[in-house]
């Protein structure tokens, strides 16, 4: 049998050593001996002897949190040894390695997969306020291990050197260390009172040293404004 189908970059890649790699550029690998954590219904195929547990949001802190806040990450727990799969929709999909000290913020529904010996929490964006419907709280990764994100499209990597300024949709992931807040971004004036608005009413902004990775689609907003706001007021006491 012969068809394009069947050329190397197909083939399934393999590795001496175990843990995630790239596939291809739209889906993951995860060589497993021991544990993994991966987004709950990312798994497009296996081989081997694995078992799948559903864990919520990691744990029933991380479970309320995502109730309130529309953030977090509905995992599963992968165990056993063998070779995972992973996609989401045909996003693409980078790995990062996480070193000791390091600490990424991360928009939960970027989040594919992530070695079990990760740790992250939902927490506020600091200066958010009650600005925008989406971005108020991130998935904060710390510790020493891979993490896979998915993008849609091919990012940019802005190296903050100036006051940068992001959609707060387009926004994946970010250094935590950077000074954030919101920007108001449409002028308020007639046009506005009379409907005619720019979609673009607040933007993310970035002070510091880091980077600010930018994908160039927008997640669509999680809830209106309004409820946000009520959120908001309730949570500020919650997650302080």
């Amino acid at each position: 049998m012969r068809s394009e189908l069947f050329s190397a970059e197909n083939l399934e890649k393999e590795s001496a050593q175990p843990g995630m790699r790239l596939q291809n550029s739209k889906m993951l690998k995860i060589e497993l001996n021991g544990e993994a954590m991966a987004r709950v219904g990312s798994m497009v195929a296996y081989q081997g002897q694995v078992q799948f547990q559903a864990l919520g949001s990691g744990g029933l802190g991380k479970f309320l949190k995502q109730k309130l806040t529309g953030e977090g990450v509905p995992l599963m727990k992968l165990t056993g040894r063998g070779d995972v799969f992973l996609a989401d929709f045909a996003k693409d999909v980078h790995v990062i390695d996480l070193e000791p000290g390091d600490v990424l913020s991360i928009n939960g529904s970027s989040v594919l997969a992530f070695d079990s010996t990760l740790q992250y929490d939902i927490r506020m964006v600091q200066g958010a306020g009650m600005a925008s419907s989406s971005g108020l709280f991130n998935c904060v990764f710390t510790g020493h291990g891979r993490i896979a994100i998915t993008t849609k499209g091919t990012p940019v990597v802005l190296n903050v050197d100036a006051p940068t300024y992001v959609d707060p949709q387009a926004a994946v992931c970010w250094s935590a260390n950077l000074q954030t807040g919101y920007h108001r971004a449409e002028q308020l004036g007639l046009g506005t009172l009379l409907g005619r608005r720019t979609g673009e009413a607040f933007t993310m902004t970035f002070a510091g040293q880091g980077f600010v990775v930018v994908q160039p689609s927008e997640e669509p907003p999680i809830m209106g404004s309004g409820a946000q706001e009520q959120q908001g007021g309730l949570l500020g006491g919650l997650l302080s």
